[in-house]
């Protein structure tokens, strides 16, 4: 007789959102680290990963002390930027972070990203109207620390 025993498995969600937050930890900006993982909607590939840091080849370090203007690439743009899916692909985000108004515009036009889950919220939430404006769902999960 065989016994069977349920394992509890973590969501897709809390899996890529771990990821991202793993990714942050190569984050060089000092105020904020950030990461991203761009998904296909099966959640069975990786299509990008982004964190945010300066321009590759430039020092790894912010340019200017500034809060918001430290002159770092957002994690959200670098994903954008690693991305080679065509539009076509549906896609999902998962941030750490709620994206930025900025970076919200980028993963529009990144095309048809469908989710965008995210942990913590960013100091400005004008992102999430203009998302769902546009038919994208955005949903804030809690990980375990």
């Amino acid at each position: 007789m065989t016994e069977s025993f349920l394992v509890e498995r973590p969501s897709f969600e809390s899996i890529y959102l771990t990821l991202a937050r793993t990714l942050s930890a190569r984050s060089t900006c000092k105020r904020l680290q950030v990461g991203t993982v761009i998904t296909t909607t099966d959640y069975r590939k990786v299509l990008a990963v982004g964190y945010n840091g300066n321009a590759t080849g430039l020092h790894n370090g912010c340019d200017r002390e500034e809060p918001g203007n430290c002159g770092c690439l957002h994690s959200e743009e670098n994903a954008v930027i690693n991305c080679d899916a065509p539009r076509a692909t549906e896609k999902v985000a998962f941030v750490t972070h709620l994206p930025c108004v900025a970076c919200a515009k980028r993963l529009i036009n990144l095309g048809n990203v469908r989710k965008i889950f995210y942990c913590h919220d960013y100091r400005v939430r004008d992102s999430i109207q203009i998302l769902k404006s546009v038919g994208i769902e955005v949903h804030q999960l809690e990980l375990p620390r």
